[in-house]
């Protein structure tokens, strides 16, 4: 197994059913650690540039407006391919659709206020990490 890092974020409709303190304990469970962790409140500019792929779809701007109403938790989870375990804990974007006891299936609202975020790939990752962290954060 490869040692991985990837970005992990709390989105606003867990932080405000105070929900950070289980989600990170379901991370811990399944073997990721936090590396880096900060609560913080996105502007609109910063969510629309960390979502700046998802830009032409019908979605974009609900989802801004979404990731900037109230604190976010951004955090870089360490373990042993990451980036697979993250989602996999996570569980399917549509909650409705996740498996059961993973974070979506257990805490998401909906597919729009789903609980948490997760880096797709390796390459993403290290994108998304360095968006929100400088390398002297992480240790």
């Amino acid at each position: 197994m490869a040692l991985e890092r990837t970005l992990s974020i709390i989105k606003p409709d867990a932080v405000e059913r105070n929900l950070v303190g289980k989600i990170i304990a379901r991370f811990e469970e399944e073997g990721l650690r936090a590396v880096a962790i900060r609560r913080q409140l996105l502007s609109p500019a910063e969510a629309g540039a960390f979502y700046a792929v998802h830009a032409e779809r019908p979605f974009y701007g609900e989802l801004v407006e979404f990731m900037t109403r109230s604190p976010v938790v951004v955090m870089v989870l360490e373990g042993d391919n990451a980036v697979t375990r993250n989602r996999t804990v996570m569980g399917a974007t549509n909650p409705a659709e996740a498996a059961d006891g993973t974070i979506r299936k257990l805490y998401a609202n909906s597919i729009g206020e789903n609980s948490v975020h997760g880096s797709d790939s390796l390459e993403n990752a290290n994108i998304e990490v360095n968006f929100f962290f400088r390398t002297t954060e992480i240790n």
